[in-house]
């Protein structure tokens, strides 16, 4: 975990504490569906579909736009995790992934994080 945080401020300075990082470590509650050494899943307290669950990584990258090219893998594992959760969810019809990036991208928390939403039909163009 230490060396989580030290390579996060190597590669990001000091990203501001979030509610994000808080439910990494516990201080705050979440219903966490899945959980390993480099992300975890939980469900959104504010559900857009009747299937809503975020994707973070541990690392705390403040957004998509700053992630770093060697962390490939890691963008990889989350996209893999994603699609693991949606299947354990019942998401057999499909299912939205949405990453919002910064001001016009809607990002509220900057700390990178998956949307999955699904078990409805989803509309095009989004909002």
């Amino acid at each position: 975990k230490a060396r989580l945080a030290e390579e996060a401020r190597r590669k990001y300075g000091n990203p501001a504490s979030t509610i994000f990082s808080k439910i990494i470590d516990k201080t705050i509650p979440a219903d966490v569906i899945y959980e390993d050494e480099k992300c975890l899943a939980f469900r959104d307290i504010s559900p857009q579909a009747p299937v809503h669950f975020l994707v973070i990584p541990r690392t705390p990258i403040p957004r998509i736009s700053e992630a770093k090219d060697d962390e490939a893998q890691l963008l990889g594992h989350l996209l893999v995790v994603a699609k693991k959760v949606a299947a354990k969810e019942g998401l057999r019809e499909g299912y939205r992934v949405v990453i919002n990036d910064g001001k016009h991208g809607a990002q509220s928390v900057y700390h990178l994080h998956i949307h999955v939403l699904g078990g409805r039909q989803m509309s095009w163009p989004p909002g």
